[in-house]
Order: C-alpha cells, then sequence, then structure tokens
C-alpha cells in the first residue's frame, strides 16, 4: 500500500524544460498540473472528512433530541440502525478517510511534488551561465532550489486542507443552523465575515514580510555558506571576529524583520480570539433563548454549541495555515526572482552538435567587453593551425582567459566570431562544443566526490582500469594510493572534501590533469597548468603534458614563461589587441613585450624603499629566471629555464 501511493509521482519524469513562468499563479500551474489527479483525491477526501465531522456533530445533536423523545426500553428497537450507522462512520468510514487523507499527502505528495519541483528547477537553473552564478552566493542559489519545492507543495495542500476544507465545513454548519432555525446562522454568518475581514487585512501584510524574510534568510544562509566554503582563507588570515561581524549584521537584520513578522501575527491571534469568544457566547446565547421560546429543541442547543466549539477551534488552526499559506507563497513568490530567469546563454533551435575532426581554431575581428563600452577584448583575429600549439601571454587583464572563456563559449562575443573547424562555436551545441576542448585550469576545483569519480567526469563511461591509467600518466596514483576519509574510504574510492579541500593544489592539479587525459579531446587549453605545482612535481609530469599534446590543437596560458617558450608560436597581447607574434627567439630579437617581460623573469631587478646603509640606493635582485635561449635551444612543454638552472649560464650570475 505504502509503495503504491510512494510511487504515483516520478520526480523525474519527462518535463517542459523551458524557462519557469514569472507569473506566481502560472508558476504553480506548472507543476501542479503535473500531479493534478493526486490533488483532485486530495481535495475529494478533505470533502469526505468535512462532511463526516458535521455529520457526526449533527448525529449529537439528534441523540439529544431521540433520548429525551424515547424510552430507554425502546431506543434500541427504534433506533439500532441509526446507532449502526453511525458507529460505522466512526469507527470505519473516519478512520479510512483519514488514512487516505494522510497517504496522499504524506507518501504521494510530500516526497513526490516537492522533489519533482527541486529536480525540474535545479536542471534549469545548472544550465544557467557562468556569469549567473559568479553574481550570486552558491548557498543562497541552492537555497532557493531547496526551499521553493516544499514551500510550494506545502501551500498548496494547506490550501486544501484548510480553505477548502473548511470552506466546506463552515456551509454544512450554516445549512444545519438555518434547518434548526435560521436566526441560528446569523452568528456564525457574522462570525465568518468577521473572520474573513481579519484574514484580509493581516494576511497579505504578513505575507509581504515572509517574502522579505525568506530573501534576509538566504543571504544569512550565503553568508554563512560563503565563510565555510572559504575556511581555510578565513583561517589563513585569522579572520573569525570578521567573519562573526559579517554574519552577525545578517542576523540582525533577519532578527528584526522576524520581530515585525511576528508582531502582526501576535495581533491577529488575538482578534481571532475575541472574534471566537462572540461566537461561542453568542451562538449559545441565541440557542437557549430560541428554546425558551419554543422554537428550537435541545438538540439544537447541543447541536448549535458543539459546531460553534468546533468552529472556534478550528479557527486558530486555519488562521496559522492561512499564515503558512501566504509565507510559502511568499518564498516561492521569492524564489522565483533567481529561478525564473532567461538563461543569458542557449543553443540556437535545431544546433548541431560540433564535429572537431581537426582542431583549427580562427578568431575572426573578435570582440568582448564585458557589457561595457569598451575595454578587454577589440577587434581580434588570429588562426590556430590544427595540431598547432600556441602560447598566449600578456599582462594581466590583457585578455588571455577571457579569450579562453570565449572559445569554451562561456560568453558570447559581442561582435566577430569564433570557428572551429569552420563552425561557429555559437551555433553548435555548447555541450558538444566544450566536450571537444579539454581545459586543466590553475585554480582547480574537485567536485567533493571519490577521486575515481572525479577523474572519471573527463569521460563518464570509462572502466577504472583507463581511469588508474590516467592517474598514472599524470602522476597521481601514488598518491592517491595513500588517500582515505572519515568514512573509512580509501585509494580511488575516498572522497576529496568540498572543493578537493583534503588535497594539495598540486594533488588537485594532477587529479585534474588525469581527468583531461581521459577526456583525451582533440582541443587542448592549458590556463595556468602547471602553476600550483612545485618543481619537482612539474619536471615529473611535463613528459605526461607533451605527450597530452601529441595530436593536439594546443592554447596554452602561463605567467611563467619558461613553461611556454618552446610552443610552435607565441601571442603577445596587450589592452585585448595582439600586439606581437612569433617564436621565442623570434620575440627576444624584437625586443618588444614579450622580450621585457622575459628579461625581468630571467634577470630582472627589483629596488626596494627603505632599504639603507652599505646597499642603499642599489638594486637588490630577486630570484632570477632562466637564461636566454632561443627556440633552437628550447626544450619542450615547461623545459625551458627551469628556476633550477638559474645562475649556471646567466651572464649577471657568478
Amino acid at each position: 500500500m505504502f509503495r503504491f501511493f510512494a510511487t504515483q509521482i516520478d520526480p523525474f519524469r519527462r518535463h517542459d524544460q523551458s524557462m519557469p513562468p514569472a507569473n506566481l499563479q502560472a508558476f504553480y500551474w506548472r507543476y501542479c498540473r503535473q500531479v493534478w489527479p493526486l490533488l483532485a483525491c486530495l481535495m475529494a477526501s478533505g470533502l469526505v472528512t468535512s462532511l463526516i465531522e458535521v455529520s457526526m456533530l449533527r448525529y449529537i445533536g439528534s441523540l439529544v433530541d431521540l433520548l429525551q423523545a424515547t424510552s430507554p426500553e425502546r431506543v434500541l428497537q427504534d433506533y439500532g440502525p441509526s446507532f449502526l450507522w453511525i458507529g460505522f462512520v466512526i469507527l470505519v468510514a473516519r478512520p479510512l478517510a483519514g488514512l487516505t487523507h494522510d497517504l496522499l499527502t504524506l507518501q504521494a505528495i510530500a516526497p513526490g511534488l516537492t522533489n519533482l519541483v527541486r529536480w525540474q528547477t535545479h536542471r534549469f537553473v545548472l544550465r544557467q551561465s557562468i556569469s549567473f552564478f559568479a553574481n550570486d552566493f552558491a548557498g543562497r542559489i541552492a537555497s532557493k532550489i531547496i526551499q521553493t519545492g516544499p514551500s510550494l507543495r506545502e501551500s498548496v495542500v494547506q490550501i486544501i486542507d484548510a480553505v477548502w476544507f473548511v470552506t466546506m465545513f463552515a456551509v454544512s454548519a450554516l445549512v444545519i443552523f438555518a434547518q434548526a432555525d435560521w436566526r441560528l446562522a446569523c452568528p456564525l454568518a457574522l462570525w465568518i465575515l468577521a473572520y474573513v475581514a481579519t484574514l484580509r487585512h493581516f494576511v497579505p501584510q504578513i505575507r509581504n514580510r515572509s517574502a522579505v524574510m525568506s530573501e534576509v534568510r538566504s543571504v544569512l544562509t550565503g553568508r554563512i555558506v560563503d565563510s565555510y566554503t572559504n575556511i581555510q582563507t578565513v583561517k589563513l588570515f585569522a579572520s573569525p571576529e570578521r567573519e562573526d561581524d559579517y554574519a552577525r549584521a545578517s542576523l540582525a537584520e533577519h532578527t528584526a524583520t522576524f520581530l515585525s513578522e511576528t508582531r502582526l501575527i501576535t495581533l491577529m491571534n488575538a482578534t481571532v480570539t475575541i472574534l471566537n469568544s462572540i461566537l461561542i457566547m453568542g451562538t449559545g446565547s441565541l440557542a437557549v433563548w430560541l428554546w425558551l421560546n419554543g422554537a428550537v429543541t435541545l438538540g439544537a442547543i447541543a447541536l448549535a454549541s458543539g459546531l460553534a466549539i468546533r468552529i472556534s477551534n478550528m479557527s486558530g488552526w486555519i488562521m496559522w495555515e492561512a499564515i503558512g499559506i501566504f509565507e510559502n507563497m511568499g518564498t516561492v513568490q521569492e524564489g522565483m526572482g533567481t529561478i525564473a530567469r532567461p538563461h543569458s546563454l542557449v543553443d540556437r533551435p535545431a544546433a548541431p552538435a560540433l564535429k572537431a575532426s581537426r582542431g583549427a581554431i580562427r578568431f575572426e575581428n573578435v570582440r568582448f567587453h564585458y557589457g561595457k563600452a569598451a575595454g578587454v577584448i577589440d577587434n581580434l583575429s588570429f588562426a590556430i593551425e590544427p595540431g598547432e600549439k600556441v602560447g598566449l601571454v600578456g599582462r594581466s587583464g590583457a585578455g588571455k582567459s577571457t579569450l579562453v572563456q570565449l572559445l569554451m563559449r562561456f560568453y558570447d562575443v559581442e561582435g566577430g566570431r569564433i570557428l572551429i573547424d569552420g563552425q561557429d562555436v555559437a551555433a553548435v551545441t555548447q555541450d558538444s562544443l566544450r566536450s571537444q576542448i579539454g581545459m586543466v585550469t590553475q585554480d582547480t576545483s574537485l567536485l567533493h566526490r571519490s577521486v575515481a569519480e572525479n577523474i572519471r567526469y573527463g569521460r563518464p563511461d570509462a572502466p577504472m582500469e583507463e581511469i588508474v591509467a590516467a592517474a598514472k600518466r599524470a602522476h597521481a596514483h601514488e598518491f592517491v594510493l595513500g588517500l582515505s576519509d572519515p568514512h573509512g574510504r580509501a585509494g580511488y574510492a575516498a572522497y576529496v572534501g568540498e572543493r578537493g579541500v583534503k588535497l594539495s593544489g598540486g594533488q588537485r592539479q594532477r587529479v585534474a590533469i588525469a581527468r583531461v587525459l581521459l577526456k583525451n579531446a582533440p582541443i587542448l587549453v592549458l590556463d595556468e597548468a602547471t602553476a600550483a605545482l612545485d618543481s619537482e612535481v612539474e619536471a615529473a609530469i611535463q613528459e605526461s603534458l607533451y605527450a597530452l599534446m601529441e595530436g593536439k590543437t594546443v592554447i596554452a596560458i602561463a605567467h611563467r614563461l619558461s613553461t611556454i617558450a618552446a610552443m610552435d608560436r607565441l601571442i603577445v597581447l596587450d589592452k585585448g589587441r595582439i600586439a606581437e607574434a612569433g617564436t621565442h627567439g623570434e620575440l627576444l630579437t624584437r625586443d618588444g613585450i614579450y622580450a621585457s617581460l622575459w628579461r625581468r623573469q630571467s634577470g630582472g631587478f627589483l629596488e626596494l624603499d627603505g632599504v639603507r646603509g652599505a646597499s642603499a640606493g642599489r638594486a637588490i635582485p630577486i630570484v632570477p629566471g632562466p637564461a636566454r635561449r632561443g627556440r633552437g635551444d628550447a626544450a619542450p612543454f615547461g623545459k625551458v629555464g627551469r628556476e633550477e638552472d638559474v645562475g649556471k649560464s646567466h651572464p649577471r650570475v657568478r
């Protein structure tokens, strides 16, 4: 039975993957229509339950009258069938109605609809652009996804349970009162009007403050998660007090917002309590007065008093349900501000998959300013031949990483186009584009999963043997075998922590390189790929990187010029334009920007302020870099003038 109800909603069913509606009513309908049969059954259950509740109270009034009019000897003989029927209603129908309601609510709708909303909104948000996530807290975005599902489900169930149930109950009660004497219905009718007016006055205000409360709560969550996510930085700079102040400001705002909401709730609760007291007193007094005048029976007094007390008790529940409904609606509406936003990067209709058989790359008059008037990339054009190894060089902010992000289509160009094997990257599917490019970045973050899962991210269908082989090629196998986590998992099954925090920078980088090795894409992008590695580890994986580059088109970015000096061609960027291009030796001969950068790394000097005495006014040498070598002397990737060799051939070092 439980399994039957639990399987009525499949959260992962096929669904509309377009942007969720920005209108609240349409947003609710998008998800409720997927489970409407169960919601209809829940409404039917509420109708039956409300009729049973009213029937029981009506039977009590009838029982008083029949006991008064019938002798004890004839009660069972005359009314036995009625007793059996009400017994069936109380012992069988009422529990069955309650069980059906709970099965529908707790076994089917609660888990099913909640996770259906979460799954579908998560899938949509996950496909947002990089800039979408860069402009918000990850914790805040996740909070919206997690909160919206249960809030939508809870408000729908509350509407059916409270509004529908109470409407049926109140209408039935009015009919029963009117059947006894129309005047008995007057106090209840007036109470309903006053009660609705009270809710209309207070609930919208509470709803608005609930929406503010939800936003404040999300900001608070985002700030706390931000501190935890960057705990290493917090510890490194000994800044727990600064984080305390950061969270405290948000928590103080949360407290003030919470208090403003609870004041309204307190006032509404007091108003409803007064109305309930008036209802009970007015209905009871009127019923007694009507009885004294012979207009109603004693049973009518019992019925009227019982219904008045029952409605009074229900009013508190209705009030809280109404508050809950609008609080949840406020949470949903606030969540829609994050969820119901169009994708800024979308595939064109019927976009084909990229076919990168050769790996030729061409930038044609590319312009990109991050939405600003100017700057970053201006009218840039160059081509990379299939299998060519190109290094991008330039000062910070020259546009090197931006070019790579445009190639990966993390952003759309604002002018011009980028072609791979003659295909515009904006005209093919994003997934197919990125599947043809392997990328290793300096700031490598791993998923909080096992080492094997992180490496397998490069090719999801890869068997374990190939994962281990890739790790060995990346010189990660040995340290992986020594890993373990608090749950007893070891080796390739060990979890690496959030963003790979349990691993050193070099270890994370080697896992990332293994992942790209396994992916084996025709185009390879290395963005400071060895920056996190020490010299010994870098030397150990250079051959693997060189093997990885064989037969691939390569774009390499490195501030340490020795690691890219052996590229087939170097392109020097300056303020979004190509300032120089050529081989390592050719650029040194031109004595331009590249030569200047090379000299700074291979034997530059830095004058330190405040140095006095014997060294005052003299230049203090920094750690010298590689000796000058022409392209013919350059070793494969990363083997030009390593720091260990500094001083052996540099004319200034003796």
